[in-house]
């Protein structure tokens, strides 16, 4: 028996400070090194090409249905790294894993919309003016949330 993370969900109506998990895998990453950083562990997974588009550092990604904060990226390599400072590591499955182990990878839901978005405009040839406004509007729409 495997463990895994289990997290309460958001009310409607309820503040959120944090990212937007929807409990959706989008694929499968491995681990492919833990490293310690003081009392914070630095881990890093490998993804498929296709995931990368959509993880940012800053931005954020569900990695075994824990929300983090990504730290880098490696486009080229298809890595990214997060770390866990000790409360986290107390609290979630993350640092029992082992190099090699496989992870399920949830990317973060407003990026695929921008991504999607930015896609479809580019192919109605819609002028650059008009996808930097749109992006505007996305952003306002985020922010006051």
């Amino acid at each position: 028996k495997e463990a895994v993370n289990l997290e309460r969900a958001l009310k409607g109506g309820e503040r959120n400070s944090g990212h937007f998990v929807q409990g959706h895998i989008d694929d499968v990453g491995k681990i492919i090194s833990k490293e310690s950083d003081g009392e914070s562990l630095r881990i890093q997974v490998e993804v498929p090409k296709d995931l990368m588009k959509y993880i940012v550092p800053k931005g954020f990604v569900a990695v075994d249905g824990t929300s983090l904060t990504v730290c880098e990226t490696n486009l080229s390599e298809n890595w990214f790294n997060f770390m866990l400072v000790a409360y986290t590591q107390n609290h979630v499955i993350l640092p029992k894993k082992r190099v090699g182990s496989k992870v399920n990878i949830e990317v973060d839901i407003l990026g695929k919309y921008v991504f999607a978005s930015m896609e479809a405009m580019s192919k109605e040839n819609k002028p650059t003016e008009e996808i930097d406004y749109r992006l505007g509007e996305i952003e306002h729409k985020v922010r006051n949330r």
